[in-house]
């Protein structure tokens, strides 16, 4: 297990695996296919190799539904580590097992794992581009439904940093909730009342919403679609002091340096999750 691995919930891997599994082979559980054409006897040792150059995230889960698969017979022996760039062609793990459950946990396995090596791929594009400049790259809540723990561990593997989990760990207030609560002091103060020990997060448009965010004692800002320009003269007013600034709202590969170069300690990027292409891993039984 890697040391990013260590924080996931295997229980809620389990979980996922079992729910993806469930989805494919109905009720009840069959794959006809492996069922009518491979005797219940049979073994095969099979590889899951990369068909695209990228960052791998996701072996576990992989090794989980083959473990569910072939109730817990079949051997998963890894050759990278999460986190680790592989070229195409590269094996990434061997598995040996009954050869129908190899083939009945094939596309569920490499659904998750395509998945989640491709977050992590998009994010070393990312993390690479900030590499040096002091600002770091974060996720956002915008995951596919059901996949939020396996997508922002997807994250960490490429070096990314998660924001927050969910709307219970983190209080985030913004513009809606400015608008329901009269003013950003007035919405600030009301999480501080009623959540004392829950970290605050205020979502800021304008320097005056910055300058009134951090007199009414936010240290955390989302500097919502502000211009390079604007940003800077955000970082100058209320940055430093204990206050952290974030960038977000349409930010590209191709304008991440001239936001990180205004001084702003993140830049939060939806498109971790919410946009990134599969990394194209295959599975390939070894020839008899």
């Amino acid at each position: 297990m890697t040391h990013a691995e260590v924080d996931l919930n295997l229980a809620e891997v389990q979980r996922i695996v079992l729910t993806a599994l469930a989805e494919d082979l109905g009720e009840p559980p069959r794959d006809v296919t492996s069922e009518a054409t491979i005797p219940a006897d049979q073994t095969d040792t099979a590889e899951l190799v990369a068909r695209a150059d990228g960052v791998v995230a996701g072996l576990l889960v992989a090794a989980e539904v083959f473990a569910v698969t072939s109730a817990g017979t079949a051997t998963f022996e890894r050759m990278v580590a999460d986190g680790a760039e592989v070229r195409r062609g590269d094996v990434l793990a061997v598995i040996t097992g009954p050869t129908r459950a190899l083939l009945t946990a094939e596309r569920t396995a490499l659904n998750l794992l395509c998945r989640m090596s491709g977050v992590a791929t998009h994010t070393r594009k990312w993390a690479d581009r900030l590499a040096g400049t002091g600002a770091t790259v974060l996720d956002t809540r915008k995951t596919t439904p059901g996949l939020r723990l396996l997508e922002k561990y997807a994250v960490r593997a490429g070096g990314g940093t998660n924001k927050r989990m969910g709307l219970y760990d983190v209080a985030m207030i913004k513009d809606n909730h400015k608008l329901a609560a009269g003013s950003v002091t007035a919405a600030y103060r009301a999480v501080r009342e009623t959540f004392p020990d829950v970290a605050v997060q205020v979502e800021v448009t304008t320097l005056d919403e910055a300058r009134e965010a951090v007199a009414a004692g936010a240290t955390f800002l989302l500097c919502d679609n502000m211009t390079p320009e604007l940003l800077t003269e955000v970082v100058a007013a209320v940055g430093g002091g204990g206050v952290e600034l974030e960038a977000t709202g349409n930010l590209t590969l191709e304008t991440a340096a001239a936001y990180a170069a205004t001084g702003v300690d993140y830049l939060s990027v939806g498109g971790l999750t919410h946009s990134s292409p599969i990394l194209d891993i295959a599975l390939d039984l070894r020839a008899r």
